[in-house]
């Protein structure tokens, strides 16, 4: 039996899979809270205690980065060892594995059916056949993850890049920069391709007297998510202010999915997984963010050529970590 976990910023999910089968089907899936827990043995005390398993392997993604088996998370107060876990449950490996490595290995086993094809009129030629691929995800915070190709397999790679700087591309998201600066001493795309980021765009939005922010828009963004009460009021056109957020969003996103393409010469493709993507889908369909991805200057041709697709599963990293469990088996 393989454990496998997902240890996100806001959720935390832990499954069982049956060892050896890389597209296994998960068992005994659990989701956590992750900010009501002080530690990860918190969470994983009680669960194998329920889930009374031989476990022979675990493998478990981070939202971090992983030096020596060891891994401080960014967005909680938790410090994930993997000698610690095993000698702890008396597992015989544990594997840690930054969570958008983990997101990647799990875009190598996911059916076409959780893939949503974001260009589908694009000359992508042989382009999905050959070529490195990447990934990228924003949620709580922005993963980046590279898929570089050896022969026939992929091996994917993590990589911290979200936190590399914010470019800006055009006069208002200069004016952003500016604005954020009196904030932050380093802006980051993660600054803005996140759940916190999107809020973030919005406040931007307000100060610059880009439209009105109506009583009922007010009492919500502070009862409930901002992010989610931003999105939902964009999808269903009733704030300008929030169109406008989601708009920038989505242009930053599309510009910074194209710059990763062409840091890693992706043109296997791209993936867009973590939380926000999914829920947020028909604005990427409209086409700001594709004419960002390939808006290059005089690489725009080979970006046009490129797929891009949505990954639309939410375990895609608790999938990965296990695959990479049973790739080590192999």
């Amino acid at each position: 039996m393989i454990l496998a976990g997902d240890l996100g910023g806001t959720k935390t999910t832990l499954a069982l899979y049956e060892g050896g089968d890389k597209k296994a089907s998960p068992l005994y899936v659990r989701h956590y809270r992750s900010r009501n827990f002080p530690h990860f043995f918190a969470i994983l005390d009680p669960y194998l205690k329920e889930h009374k398993q031989r476990v022979q392997k675990a493998c478990f993604a981070v939202a971090g980065p992983v030096f020596s088996g060891r891994s401080q998370t960014l967005n909680l107060p938790w410090l994930i060892d993997a000698e610690k876990i095993a000698q702890r449950y008396k597992i015989p490996e544990v594997s840690l594995l930054n969570d958008l490595e983990a997101t990647a290995y799990g875009a190598l086993v996911l059916p076409e059916s959780a893939k949503v094809v974001l260009n589908p009129d694009a000359a992508f030629g042989e382009a999905p056949l050959s070529g490195n691929r990447a990934v990228i995800a924003p949620g709580t915070g922005l993963g980046e993850a590279v898929l570089y190709r050896e022969g026939a397999r992929y091996r994917p790679s993590a990589s911290e890049g979200g936190h590399t700087d914010f470019a800006p591309r055009n006069d208002l998201e200069i004016a952003l920069l500016q604005f954020l600066l009196k904030k932050h001493a380093h802006v980051s795309y993660e600054r803005l391709l996140s759940g916190p980021g999107l809020f973030t765009l919005y406040q931007f939005m307000k100060a610059h007297e880009q439209g009105d922010e109506p009583a009922w828009l007010s009492e919500r963004l502070v009862s409930e998510d901002p992010a989610a009460v931003i999105s939902e009021a964009a999808l269903a056109q009733k704030s300008d202010l929030c169109t406008k957020a989601l708009d920038c969003f989505v242009s930053l996103f599309g510009a910074e999915a194209g710059n990763l393409a062409l840091k890693a010469l992706a043109t296997g493709g791209v993936y867009l997984g973590g939380g926000i993507a999914p829920k947020i889908l028909p604005k990427l369909k409209e086409g700001l963010f594709m004419d960002a991805f390939v808006r290059k200057g005089r690489y725009s041709t080979l970006l046009s050529k490129i797929p891009v697709w949505l990954i639309d599963d939410p375990q895609s990293a608790l999938h990965g970590a296990a695959s990479f469990a049973c790739i080590k088996e192999q």
